[in-house]
């Protein structure tokens, strides 16, 4: 469908498709996101999976004031399913797979879910520390380089680890895609390539700090991953 957008760069259209700006439906999903958000990747391709029909609402970083009105915060993303507002790309997640559950995202046996929340939570408590910090680093006025190193060793490190993950299966937990592909993705994407209209200081980080170099399970699941569809 298309995305009724106050401020849309031109950007990859696989990415960001800009379309025509129609009214907002009622009784469709409406998807509140910002042009590169990592976090609304991280839902379109849910939404794609399952084939959910979405009506995307374009903010501006500048101007967040249409996300705030609707879910009183002003991060992306955010969902309004004829009025259940939901925010945060994992509680978005877990929505969708309630209300949506077929194809499924997360396991059905409860050993194997928790282990999908334990990847989930760990994704965005611990894997985006190095990345988060090395940015606040360099909005300092004499970034410590040394530090900058040791968090950028500690990215590439990491790495490996997602290349064992796949040693032997298509998928991070599994041979089907799976929550833990949506989450982690949009993030590690940036190992092999970055679009040059996509500027902001946390992707070129992690552009410059990550590489697929000597990990070919990695890249080969990075470029099967980015040819799956988007919903927004």
């Amino acid at each position: 469908m298309g995305a009724i957008s106050a401020a849309d760069p031109a950007l990859k259209q696989s990415d960001w498709p800009p379309g025509p700006s129609p009214a907002i439906l009622r009784g469709v999903l409406r998807l509140y996101r910002a042009p590169w958000s990592t976090n609304a990747e991280r839902v379109a391709l849910a939404l794609a999976h399952k084939d959910i029909e979405v009506e995307s609402v374009v903010i501006s970083y500048a101007d967040r004031s249409p996300v705030e009105a609707v879910s009183g915060q002003g991060l992306v993303p955010v969902i309004d399913n004829d009025g259940e507002v939901v925010s945060d790309s994992h509680a978005i997640l877990r929505y969708i797979e309630q209300r949506w559950p077929d194809p499924p995202l997360f396991p059905a046996p409860s050993a194997r879910r928790a282990e999908m929340d334990l990847f989930m939570d760990w994704f965005d408590r611990v894997w985006k520390g190095p990345p988060n910090e090395i940015e606040a680093e360099l909005a300092c006025s004499e970034p410590d380089e040394s530090r900058i190193a040791r968090l950028s060793a500690l990215m590439d490190a990491r790495l490996d680890l997602f290349e064992q993950l796949l040693d032997g299966r298509d998928h991070l937990m599994g041979p089907e895609l799976s929550a833990a592909d949506c989450v982690a993705f949009p993030f590690l994407k940036y190992a092999r390539e970055r679009h040059r209209a996509d500027t902001e200081t946390f992707h070129v980080i992690l552009d410059e700090h990550q590489s697929v170099a000597g990990r070919p399970r990695l890249a080969a699941w990075i470029e099967c991953m980015d040819a799956r569809p988007r919903r927004y």
